[in-house]
Parts: structure tokens; C-alpha cells; sequence
């Protein structure tokens, strides 16, 4: 009331308009929650005009407040996000159901107005339609040739982690935070399998690069942005918006710079990265006369960036959750560097020695169940009319997978709120996996570095439990360290600082 006595001060008749616009949008609201077919569609808590169900939700911990809500009204259930309908699924057997089994029913994504502005349906991450499949089709069969189970990404990997090690080797054991570090690995990973080449992590382009990812990340997630998803006229009013626009920009405009230097060189015969491959096909294109092409400059800059984006900020993170959560539980460190010692010795780990490391690969594993990188996931959309648990969920509405639901799923975990390796081991210390655990998300929209990312996870973490002890600083107890996480898109740990100690 306030906003609108302020405008009626200033214009009266603009005013009077927005008033009137304001009994217009509460009288169809009505209108459509009168004819809706309450006998089949998902129950929920009972909305206000136009706010929705915005009064019952912390917006600074949303995936929180929809996992207490369906803890009420089921595994399946409406909720309204300003005037926005959204159907929420909870635990593992909905998820799996919706996901997997129905994965075309809820296989678009829902593009919110924040992943509009900065992707404008192009790229992979938030498009849908053909031009979705073939940058998906690219995307995946290219990381497989400069990525994903060949030995070229385990070579690029390993070079990486001897770069890290050098880096952590120069603090002497002193506290220092792990953020820059890692994240400089894991995106010199991502520039070798894209660009064909690697940055010094003293490059300013590459910190800024980082720094641009992670501002992203949290203000993607945070309540001024969900509150301009819901109602996208309060643009003006955030500024988080602009900054995530320029962010993004500034982002494009780096990777054009590369790109540039890319096409000057650019040898059909010898691709040199993910970019080039994209290239070739972009002229084959070209010189054929074709017209309706997707391999166009559009896409390959929001390829590239969204490549970047998911590729660095979530691994970087496990792996500064799994650094945090050896500190804080020291026993389990002894365990995986006892098995370390005992299975590889001094040598470098390579990825074909996962087999030979079940309570190292439990321990990876239950990091990121544990940590729960992306508690809401990225929303879904259905493609079509589809029945699921009994409830009509129509065409066109958008659906939230809550991965929080499923990765501590108290019908699936044995103690879902702790630390706890065991998950992942048998009676016999045998690795054995959970079809529970969902940390990429599941079906048409399982992320395409799923695994890449495996591998990073597994090369990174034994290379440096190998190297290095991980404790808290001086004076520090384990029991002190926060494992709260802090929110946005992702759950990143609260800033901290660990001593890298060398081990003999």
C-alpha cells in the first residue's frame, strides 16, 4: 500500500491505472483458481492475490521451505511463486518417477526471466526444442573426444593437479583459502578441453573469469532475483540483475576474444578444443549454403560460457567441500590416506586406480550427497498433459525437482544428515552404489559433464590427499569449523582457511 500511495502522490491518474491494473490481475487470479480441477491437480497451501504463496517461503533458504512444505502436503504438490504455478516433487521414488521414467513428460526446461536475459534460449543449459538437442548432441559428443573417458582429459587432469599441488606447496603449511586455487584447476581444465590451451594462475583474465562465475552463482540464487523471476516489472528495481547481465557480457566478450584468436589459426585437420570442432562445423555450414543453421556465433558463445559456468563453479565447490570435510573429520582422512598409501604408494593416481579405492571413492561420493551442491536443481518444464502419483499435471507447468529431497531422502540414507561414507560401502568395505544418489540431476536433463566431472573429483582428491595433510589453522579446533553452507544457485562453504600441510 505504501508503493501505491507514493505513485498516487505523484500522478493520480497514473495511479488510478495501476490500481485498477492491480483488481484486474486479483479478479483473473480468481477467475483462474475458480475454474482449475481441484479433484486432480497437486493440493498445496492456499495462495494470496497475486503474492502467491510468498509469505510461507524464506527466500534466503527456498529449497528449505519447499522441502518442509511437502513433509505436509506429499511428494507431489502446487505451489505459487508470486502468481506463477509451480509443482514441486519430493524424494527419491517422485523424483526418479518424473525424471526417469517420464522423461520426456518433464523433460523441457522451465527458462526463467534472470536465465533469459543472459542465455536468450541459445546455448545448452537453458534452451529447449531442436536447438536444445543438437547443442546438447555437440556438447556430448565432443567431450567425449577432448573429455569424457578418453585418456587426453586424464592427461589434461593430471598435468593440472601437479599445477595445484604448486600452488598449495607455496602457502608452507600456513592458513590460506582454497577458493582461488581450486577453482584456477578446474577451470584450466575446462579452457584445455574448450580452447586447447591453459592459463598461469597469476592470468588477471582467469581471476576475473572466476570472479565473474561465483558473483553469478550466489546472485542467481539470491531473494531479489527470485523475487524479479516471479514478478519480472521490478527489473529496474535490482540490482543484481544488472550486475549478473554485465557479468555475462563481460564473460561473451572474453570468450570472443579467444574465439578470435581460435579462428585465425584453425586447422580443420587437427582440432585443437570443443571451439574449434564448433568452428569447422560453423563454415561446413557456411560453404554448403545451409540457412537454417544452429552452429552459428550465438551459439557457440553460450555453449562455451554455460561449459564454463556449470563446469567450474560446481566441481570447484565439491572439491572445497571435500578439502573442509577432512579437516573436520580427521579419522576419515587417516582412512583415505592409509588406503592411498597402501593401494598406489608414491605414484601419481590415474583414474583407472578408482576401482582399487572403495573407501576413497565412498568418501568422494558422500562429499557430494553431503554437500548437496544444488538442492533445487534446475527447474523443469512438462512438454505435455501427464499423470503423476494420481495428480493431472498439465502442459506447460513448471516443476521443481528438489535434489535435497532425494540426496537425504530418509527412506534411502541411513543417517541423511551426517557425513557419512558408510552409505557408499558394504559389509565387506566393498563400494556399492545408491540409485539415490542424484547429485547431476537424472534423465533428458542429466548434466553433460557428469563425467568429466567424475573424473575431476577422483584425480583432484587422491592427488592431493596424497600430497598433503588438511587441518584447521592454529588454534582452530575441527569441531570449530562451519559446515553452513552459504546460498545462492549453489551451496558454497562458508570462506574459510586450511593448512596444507606436506606430507613426507
Amino acid at each position: 500500500m505504501a508503493l501505491i500511495d507514493a505513485l498516487l502522490s505523484q500522478s493520480s491518474s497514473t495511479g488510478a491505472i495501476l490500481v485498477l491494473l492491480l483488481f484486474l490481475v486479483i479478479f483473473l487470479f480468481f477467475i483462474n483458481s475458480s475454474s482449475q480441477d481441484e479433484g486432480k491437480y497437486p493440493p498445496g497451501p492456499k495462495p494470496l492475490p497475486l503474492l502467491g504463496n510468498l509469505h510461507t517461503l524464506d527466500l534466503k533458504k527456498s529449497y528449505m521451505s519447499l522441502w518442509e512444505l511437502s513433509k505436509r502436503y506429499g511428494s507431489v504438490y502446487t505451489v505459487h511463486l508470486g502468481p506463477k504455478k509451480v509443482v514441486i516433487l519430493s524424494g527419491y521414488k517422485t523424483v526418479k518417477q518424473a525424471l526417469v521414467n517420464l522423461s520426456e513428460e518433464f523433460g523441457d526446461r522451465d527458462i526463467t526471466p534472470i536465465f533469459h536475459d543472459f542465455n536468450q534460449g541459445y546455448g545448452i543449459l537453458f534452451s529447449n526444442g531442436e536447438n536444445w538437442r543438437e547443442m546438447r548432441r555437440f556438447a556430448l559428443s565432443n567431450l567425449r573426444d577432448f573429455g569424457m573417458g578418453k585418456k587426453r582429459s586424464e592427461e589434461i587432469i593430471i598435468e593440472e593437479t601437479q599445477h595445484l599441488k604448486e600452488e598449495f606447496e607455496k602457502f608452507e603449511g600456513k592458513p590460506f583459502d582454497t577458493t582461488l586455487s581450486v577453482a584456477m584447476a578446474v577451470s584450466n581444465v575446462i579452457s584445455a578441453i574448450a580452447f586447447g590451451t591453459r592459463y598461469e594462475y597469476t592470468n588477471i583474465k582467469l581471476h576475473h573469469m572466476i570472479k565473474r562465475t561465483y558473483e553469478n552463482m550466489k546472485m542467481t540464487g539470491s531473494a531479489s532475483i527470485q523475487l524479479y523471476n516471479m514478478f519480472p516489472w521490478l527489473r529496474p528495481f535490482v540490482p543484481n540483475h544488472k550486475r549478473i547481465v554485465n557479468n555475462f557480457r563481460e564473460a561473451v566478450k572474453q570468450s570472443e576474444e579467444v574465439i578470435n584468436g581460435l579462428k585465425k589459426t584453425l586447422n580443420p585437420q587437427e582440432p585443437r578444443g570443443i571451439a574449434d570442432c564448433f568452428l569447422i562445423r560453423q563454415q561446413k555450414d557456411e560453404e554448403s549454403g545451409k540457412t537454417d543453421s544452429l552452429y552459428h556465433s550465438m551459439n557457440l558463445h553460450y555453449t562455451i560460457n554455460n561449459l564454463f559456468a556449470a563446469g567450474t563453479d560446481t566441481t570447484a565447490t565439491t572439491l572445497r567441500w571435500s578439502l573442509l570435510l577432512m579437516a573436520r573429520y580427521p579419522e576419515i582422512q587417516d582412512e583415505v590416506q592409509g588406503e592411498i598409501e597402501r593401494v598406489i604408494g608414491g605414484r601419481q593416481p590415474v583414474a583407472e586406480d578408482r576401482k582399487n579405492l572403495p573407501y576413497t571413492d565412498a568418501v568422494i561420493h558422500e562429499t557430494q550427497r553431503f554437500a548437496n551442491i544444488v538442492p533445487l536443481g534446475a527447474p523443469h518444464q512438462t512438454t505435455c498433459d501427464v499423470h503423476l502419483n494420481g495428480y493431472l499435471i498439465k502442459k506447460g507447468t513448471s516443476v521443481f525437482a528438489l535434489l535435497v529431497s532425494v540426496l537425504k531422502d530418509e527412506n534411502e540414507w541411513e543417517t541423511p544428515d551426517s557425513f557419512n561414507p558408510g552409505h557408499f560401502l558394504n559389509k565387506q568395505g566393498q563400494f556399492v552404489k545408491n540409485d539415490a544418489f542424484m547429485p547431476f540431476s537424472a534423465g533428458r536433463r542429466l548434466c553433460p559433464g557428469e563425467s568429466l566431472a567424475r573424473v575431476e573429483l577422483f584425480l583432484f582428491f587422491t592427488s592431493l590427499l596424497q600430497h598433503f595433510r588438511f587441518t584447521p589453522p592454529p588454534g582452530v579446533s575441527e569441531d570449530d569449523l562451519d559446515l553452513t553452507p552459504v546460498v545462492g544457485f549453489t551451496l558454497n562453504p562458508k570462506p574459510y582457511k586450511l593448512c596444507a600441510i606436506k606430507r613426507s
